[in-house]
């Protein structure tokens, strides 16, 4: 179980890295290579931004589930 929760920790991390380093800076971003450099027409951010910042928020939420788990499990086993 620790090593099913420490494979998962893991490749969250990594994705979370990814998807971070994709998201748009002040100078743009490696995101603008995959369309989001088109803005939408309400004014708001592209929606290729607006959908990598999903996809982090349920990453990260996925990261941070994994890594209560696998402290919680380490706690209770030994």
């Amino acid at each position: 179980m620790v090593l099913g929760f420490s494979i998962a920790l893991i490749v969250f991390s990594l994705l979370m890295i990814l998807l971070v380093l994709l998201h748009k800076g002040k100078g743009g971003g490696l995101s603008d290579m995959f369309g989001g450099g088109a803005m939408s027409t309400g004014g708001g951010s592209a929606v290729a931004e607006r959908n990598l910042d999903r996809i982090t928020i349920v990453v990260g939420l996925g990261w941070f589930a994994s890594l209560v788990v696998l402290g919680l499990v380490m706690k209770y086993k030994g």
